[in-house]
């Protein structure tokens, strides 16, 4: 085995070099030997299995080799070595492996130089009793009309429904005594407005589509029908808010409306305050951190992030799509070189902010990551477990965590928190 490396800048190498099919194949021959003495299955002592393995245990040992050659501590190589080029010759095989260490970043930042000036948003007088207004609405108890009546648009429903593609019941396409308010664009396009004029006991079939853009994509664009029936109208009955009511929401004997008012504006606050800061104050700490640092960007982890970006921008491609894109290497290359900018970018700022966030002693846990991602679905109208099914299989639960850690950090070095 023989392996040269070439330093590329402060913190790339290539390691090059050449690996002889005897070594290969006495790897091959041990493998086969304790297989042998410890008896296992035929299922997992093929040998093309054993082939594998031993290439395995090859590459490694090369690496391992290309590591002490450049004089590289393990423990500052960065994310895996990246295969580079393979190639069979004669009796030998050639590696090229490209690897990274962690690049140097200066954590003696003066926050007050990142982070923007901005003023703090306060709840109005208006906006706390609206928002006291619209909560009060909802609590307000629903009672059947006293007089029915035919289905009119504004008008609250209780309905049983079930959906039908081809002659056959979908999941999730039924419910029964539901409460559907007419008007409210609660269901797909067409599907209220041909319930005006029911009256209660009726049962009808609602025909229409699904949009083409419906999330769940194996309904999307489908012909559907709904079998509906009506059971009643019914009204809501208007509380006035008082100190007993503000009791009975808060469970505190103690609370009064004018604590519930306050809950009421902090929560208007923070909400306004998060808007804000995701839409001007987050970007502009960004800008001002990736225009601070200068830095050598690991190769193959910028190189990781391009895939991860590809796949991201690919997601929604039909199958002819990604076949269009696999075989013209142009245009993938094209696709590819599109995500640069912005993958160089998405590695420089989140080694800027592993660096203050292990300076800071901020920690973000898998449970957090977890309630993010529920969150995220749940207001993207998305299935929960399959979102978190994408980020594992695609290896962005990482991004997803280092995204928490951003957003606490910034916290810290906006005063939000210590």
């Amino acid at each position: 085995m023989k392996v040269t490396v070439e330093k590329v800048d402060d913190i790339n190498f290539i390691l090059s070099g050449t690996v002889e099919n005897s070594l290969i194949e006495d790897k091959v021959k041990k493998l086969k030997e304790n297989t042998a003495k410890e008896k296992k299955t035929d299922e997992t002592s093929s040998d093309e299995k054993i082939e594998q393995d031993a290439a395995g245990e090859v590459f490694k040992d090369f690496i391992s080799a290309g590591i002490k050659e450049a004089g590289i501590a393990v423990e500052s190589i960065l994310g895996q070595p990246s295969l580079k080029k393979y190639e069979q010759r004669k009796d030998k095989v050639f590696f090229e492996v490209e690897l990274s260490i962690s690049p140097k970043v200066h954590t003696d930042v003066d926050y007050k130089e990142i982070t923007p000036v901005f003023t703090k948003p306060v709840a109005s007088p208006q906006e706390i009793e609206n928002k006291l207004a619209e909560f009060v609405l909802k609590q307000a108890p629903f009672t059947t009309i006293p007089t029915p009546k035919a289905v009119e648009n504004g008008d609250v429903t209780v309905i049983d429904f079930e959906g039908f593609i081809d002659g056959k019941a979908f999941e999730g396409g039924s419910a029964q005594k539901f409460n559907l308010k007419i008007g409210s664009d609660s269901f797909i396009p067409g599907f209220e407005e041909q319930l005006i004029g029911m009256e209660y006991g009726q049962t009808k079939d609602v025909h229409l589509s699904f949009p083409d853009d419906y999330q769940a994509e194996d309904l999307a664009g489908k012909e559907t029908k709904f079998v509906v029936t009506l059971h009643e109208i019914q009204e809501q009955h208007p509380i006035t808010p008082d100190d007993a009511f503000a009791k009975k929401i808060l469970s505190d004997e103690k609370a009064t409306l004018t604590t519930l008012k306050e809950k009421f504006a902090d929560q208007i606050t923070s909400e306004e305050l998060s808007r804000v800061y995701m839409n001007e104050i987050k970007p502009k700490m960004i800008d001002a951190l990736l225009s601070k640092y200068d830095f050598t960007l690991p190769n193959n982890i910028v190189e990781q992030e391009i895939d991860a970006k590809v796949r991201e921008k690919t997601r929604g491609y039909t199958q002819e799509q990604h076949k269009e894109f696999m075989e013209d290497k142009g245009k993938f290359m094209e696709l590819r070189e599109s995500v640069r900018a912005s993958a160089r970018d998405s590695i420089k700022l989140a080694l800027i902010v592993e660096a203050l966030a292990e300076k800071e002693n901020v920690e973000v846990h898998e449970n957090e990551v977890h309630a993010a991602l529920g969150y995220q679905a749940m207001m993207s109208g998305q299935d929960t477990q399959e979102l978190l099914k994408y980020y594992q299989e695609n290896n962005l639960m990482t991004s997803a965590k280092m995204g928490l850690i951003e957003d606490k950090l910034f916290g810290i070095m906006l005063g939000f928190h210590k």
